[in-house]
């Protein structure tokens, strides 16, 4: 589609009489004023198609180098952004003090699209270029803005809606801008927050990169904030000066600019010396403590650390990677070359999968940089056989692959396994004290599944090991450097999570480097080699199916994925002792699957049946009427397969869930065509 004005000389007139009348029908005031510095002071016509003004690749560079430790804090975040805005008809972008976009991610083909627009990197967006837009008049206001469709000053940009926000430097003053361009109806609102607070993370970057080797002080009325996107930030030196300060910090402090605490001292802003908090946080194993502000009354809880290139941590911290690709270079990701050769190669001819090559190509690529990984998908559809491929072919093949099920340990328990503990210190602890998982996966990979599970006071701690990249065993003060690839996983949807509270946002966006869908088992093009080959390693070569027993095993939709298949492959390969396996060695789909009609059925994941979860009894019946259903019970009993799938069948949790009775919800299941047999 091809971005042309839609309005022409209406919309010119528009512009002319909003300026000439002085007011804006919306009363948008800075659009109002955007358009008459366009029509007064820069003498642009709005109906006048405009050629984008784009600079050479050369003074390209040269500004990319003059703001390199922006881009760089910037790439991580925007390469985040775009997969929370899950819109392919968007772009992030990054632009200078002049307006000339620095770096920018989209997909390809809207790349391709806006780009005789001027939209790409080199092209300038200031307000005497581009006329009213998110870009320039953001940073003609230096404050957010959203500029919607016909709020473009051109019209042939009323097409694009752009929401922009200034990026500050550790000064105080504007160093960028940070904008989303979009063709869809996104919700500015909700976009304006997003891009809000990823320019703060990417000033909290941006203080760490520029003062690597000043003392980091984390600060908050309330502890359970500190090391959270909303903690103030203090960058402190070696005499207790104020080097510079996040927003957060200022607006805590009660402070309205850098020039007003940049004179200051650590104890001129609380009751405490550095040397003090510094010496109180070690004792602490770095988790906040209490520090008064100075000629007041109001506590807050902080935390104080050497800097970072005193403990040779700097590396490692970086080591943690940007995900997103530079233009100018044009250059990908590439498998390191110390992995181990052979190695990688079996695990990729099993994946025949089209999205499963394609992302362990891209997973290859971002390990190369040392880039979290979080895997996403159906319980049982091979999470951690993936992770494990991820960590053949990564820099770290010849380290250890270390597991940890979250969701399977107790709480209790967790924070030990995780960091570990030293002899004696708690009761029950062995006698010689224990490594935690962490520390066992230095120099490998550790691959945390079912990340959602973690309970919130350990995600907080999580999150520091993953920043300062060492790690504290219980009961002890002894911190210990480590360096592995991280992996996640989950089957749930982490960012429903955070809105709800339940999971801590800043540790999604560590977590989240590169988020990877991978295919519940009934959607992969591979389906029948895969089951070819887990027969095999459960029955052995000699094992072989019969045609109608293939046809079950391809007709079954799997709601328990892999584990559920080899659970019933096992099963099938007992049964048949030797012989072809035929539909008498496939109890549990043939009971539930009539021949005539093998694609609409739903199924106990045998997953619940081989670990003993509690579950309710399997559905009853072979065949319900889906075909009878509107679109709208479609999707509802599709909701509600998924609700139960992911509460292993248990219709009182699904109940719970819904907040309705188990009468209720029996009454609907049946409706819907879901047969399933109360308990006793």
């Amino acid at each position: 589609m091809t971005l042309m004005p839609r309005q022409g000389d209406r919309h010119a007139d528009r512009v002319l009489d909003v300026v000439r009348r002085g007011f804006h029908e919306e009363g948008n005031d800075l659009v109002t004023r955007s358009w008459s510095r366009c029509l007064n002071q820069y003498q642009l016509d709005p109906g006048r198609a405009r050629e984008p003004v784009v600079i050479e690749s050369a003074a390209l560079q040269s500004r990319r180098n003059q703001h390199a430790d922006v881009i760089e804090c910037a790439r991580y975040e925007m390469t985040t952004l775009y997969q929370q805005l899950a819109d392919p008809e968007s772009a992030v972008v990054l632009t200078d003090t002049d307006g000339v976009i620095v770096h920018m991610v989209s997909s390809p083909e809207f790349a391709a699209e806006v780009e005789p627009m001027g939209l790409h990197a080199g092209g300038m967006w200031g307000e005497a270029e581009a006329g009213t837009n998110g870009m320039g008049t953001c940073l003609a206001a230096a404050h957010p803005i959203s500029v919607r469709r016909e709020e473009h000053f051109f019209s042939q940009f009323t097409q694009l809606t752009c929401s922009a926000v200034p990026v500050l430097d550790p000064t105080g003053e504007i160093i960028g801008v940070l904008d989303v361009t979009s063709r869809s109806s996104l919700m500015q609102q909700h976009v304006l927050v997003l891009l809000g607070m990823t320019a703060r993370m990417i000033e909290n970057r941006l203080i760490d990169k520029r003062f690597s080797n000043a003392h980091p002080l984390h600060f908050h009325s309330r502890p359970e904030f500190v090391y959270t996107l909303h903690e103030g930030k203090l960058a402190v030196g070696d005499d207790g000066r104020i080097l510079a300060a996040n927003r957060s910090a200022l607006f805590q402090l009660g402070l309205q600019s850098m020039d007003e605490i940049r004179t200051q001292r650590i104890d001129d802003l609380f009751q405490t010396s550095l040397e003090d908090i510094l010496q109180r946080s070690l004792s602490s194993s770095f988790h906040p403590v209490v520090a008064y502000r100075a000629k007041a009354a109001l506590r807050f809880f902080a935390v104080a650390r050497r800097p970072a290139s005193d403990a040779g941590t700097r590396a490692r911290v970086a080591g943690m990677g940007i995900v997103a690709l530079d233009e100018a270079q044009g250059e990908g990701f590439r498998v390191p070359a110390r992995v181990p050769a052979g190695r990688g190669a079996p695990i990729i001819r099993t994946f025949k999968d089209a999205r499963l090559v394609a992302h362990l190509d891209t997973a290859r690529r971002v390990v190369a940089r040392r880039t979290p990984v979080l895997l996403c998908g159906e319980t049982g559809s091979g999470k951690e056989v993936f992770a494990r491929a991820i960590h053949e072919t990564s820099p770290h093949a010849d380290g250890a692959f270390v597991a940890v099920n979250c969701a399977s340990l107790p709480e209790t328990l967790i924070e030990s396994e995780l960091f570990g503990y030293k002899a004696g210190a708690f009761t029950g602890a062995q006698r010689s004290g224990r490594r935690g998982k962490i520390l066992q996966a230095d120099g490998g990979t550790l691959f945390l599944d079912e990340i959602a599970d973690m309970p919130l006071e350990l995600q907080a701690r999580l999150l520091r090991v993953l920043d300062e990249r060492q790690v504290t065993p219980l009961g002890t003060e002894e911190t210990h450097p480590v360096d592995f690839q991280l992996v996640s996983a989950s089957h749930r949807h982490l960012p429903s999570l955070v809105r709800e509270g339940r999971f801590r946002e800043d540790l999604y966006y560590r977590l989240a480097g590169i988020e990877l869908d991978l295919p519940p088992l009934r959607d992969r093009s591979d389906k029948r080699e895969l089951i070819q080959s887990v027969l095999a390693d459960e029955g052995g070569a000699a094992c072989r199916l019969g045609e109608e027993a293939e046809r079950l095993l391809m007709a079954h939709p799997w709601p328990g994925n892999l584990r559920q298949l080899r659970h019933v492959l096992r099963t099938a390969a007992a049964l048949a002792d030797g012989k072809t396996i035929t539909r008498e060695h496939l109890p549990s789909l043939a009971a539930r699957q009539a021949p005539s009609s093998l694609h609409a059925h739903a199924a106990l994941p045998a997953a619940a049946e081989a670990t003993g979860a509690e579950a309710n009894t399997a559905p009853a019946d072979a065949a319900p009427a889906t075909t009878k259903l509107n679109p709208i019970q479609a999707n509802e009993r599709q909701v509600l397969l998924q609700m139960l799938e992911q509460h292993r069948w248990n219709v009182s949790n699904v109940a719970k869930a819904l907040d309705v009775s188990r009468n209720t919800l029996y009454r609907k299941l049946h409706k819907l065509h879901i047969e399933i047999s109360p308990p006793d």
